[in-house]
């Protein structure tokens, strides 16, 4: 089991940086992550057998109450007996990505609610995207109620924050990439269209979708053939629909 970093060498900066992560599956997968700096881990009695045995050790802690907790957590947080005060992951770039043949990218245009990247981030890694993409501006930072969401996926592959979403397009297509946006009102479905080996999965905001430029910077825009008596789906229910139909192709190719 990893080392703690809270001592006394530690400096204001590393302190102002700090966040708390909640929840057993977010929390498990941060003690495991060998990128991952704990400062401190909260647990109650009651989840510590459970901690223990997930891990096969019991990992150097503190008991508290519910109670103390959730003072130190945001209002209602789903903290499921389990905390820890984290320094933020080291800063991924588009460059980390490993170059394959064969690579899924998730790209998301001002995707706003913490809730849906974390699910998104879940989704993406069980079809074995290689990465999320989301914008500087306007994203939510990865914090509590993003890992949370993402069950432990926030430790698992990479979350970019990108400046310039067409810069970063352009940079990703030289790389061989093609962006296929998602766009209720496209010509083709997802299934109808035939999808190369390299694809950055572009999916819009919450309640506007797609912004023009990005649109534009789409090699091609598809759909899902949902029933005409809904408008839409939520972006993170869309993007997993598309990513099972993606990874099955692309696990066939």
């Amino acid at each position: 089991m990893k080392k703690f970093t809270n001592d006394s060498k530690q400096n204001k900066k590393s302190k102002e940086n700090e966040i708390w992560l909640y929840g057993f599956h977010a929390v498990v997968a941060a003690l495991k992550n060998p990128e991952r700096k704990i400062n401190r881990l909260l647990v109650t009695r009651e989840t510590l057998p459970e901690l223990t045995l997930t891990l096969n050790e019991e990992p150097v802690h503190e008991i508290v109450g519910r109670a103390e907790l959730e003072q130190l957590l945001p209002k209602n947080s789903v903290h499921q007996g389990i905390a820890c005060l984290t320094q933020p992951l080291p800063e991924k770039f588009i460059e980390d990505i490993p170059e394959k043949d064969s690579s899924l990218i998730v790209l998301l245009d001002q995707v706003s609610d913490p809730h849906n990247i974390g699910a998104i981030m879940r989704s993406a890694a069980a079809f074995n995207a290689d990465a999320v993409l989301i914008t500087e501006k306007n994203a939510p930072e990865a914090t509590g109620a993003l890992a949370k969401s993402a069950s432990g996926a926030l430790e698992l592959l990479p979350l970019i924050s990108v400046v310039n979403l067409a810069r970063t397009m352009n940079d990703l297509q030289k790389r061989g990439y093609w962006c296929v946006g998602m766009d209720g009102t496209a010509p083709k479905t997802l299934k109808e269209t035939d999808l190369p080996k390299k694809i950055v999965l572009v999916m819009g905001s919450e309640g506007y979708g797609l912004r023009r430029l990005t649109a534009e910077n789409c090699d091609f825009m598809v759909k899902l053939p949902i029933s005409s008596q809904v408008e839409s789906l939520n972006v993170s229910n869309a993007c997993a629909i598309a990513l099972y139909d993606i990874s099955c192709r692309l696990s066939e190719s």
